[in-house]
C-alpha cells in the first residue's frame, strides 16, 4: 500500500512494522520514523487506529481463549480491509 505522497519512510515499510510498533518492540529510530510517517500519512495512521483497536479488544477479550473460529473471522475481516485500503 501506497498513498501516493513521498515520505522519508515509505508506507509499506510503516505497515510491515506496524505491529512491532504498537507491540512497543522497536528501538528509539524506529519509533521515531514511524511516528513521523504517521502523522504525515492518512491512509497509514487509519491502519495503525485500526490495529491499535483491534489488539485493545483482544486484549480485553483476552481473559479467556477465543474461539479458533472467531480468530479465523477476525483475521479475514482484518485481511479484507487491507485489500480495500490498497
Amino acid at each position: 500500500m501506497s498513498c501516493g505522497d513521498p515520505h522519508e519512510t515509505d508506507c509499506s515499510e510503516v505497515l510491515d512494522r506496524l505491529d512491532a510498533y504498537l507491540d512497543r518492540e522497536l528501538d528509539a529510530k524506529a519509533v521515531d520514523e514511524i511516528r513521523v510517517h504517521l502523522e504525515e500519512c492518512a491512509p497509514c495512521l487509519r491502519e495503525h487506529d485500526l490495529e491499535h483497536a483491534v489488539k485493545m479488544l483482544v486484549a480485553r477479550a483476552g481473559r479467556s481463549p477465543a474461539p479458533e473460529r472467531l480468530k479465523a473471522r477476525i483475521a479475514e475481516a482484518i485481511e479484507r480491509l487491507r485489500v480495500s485500503a490498497e
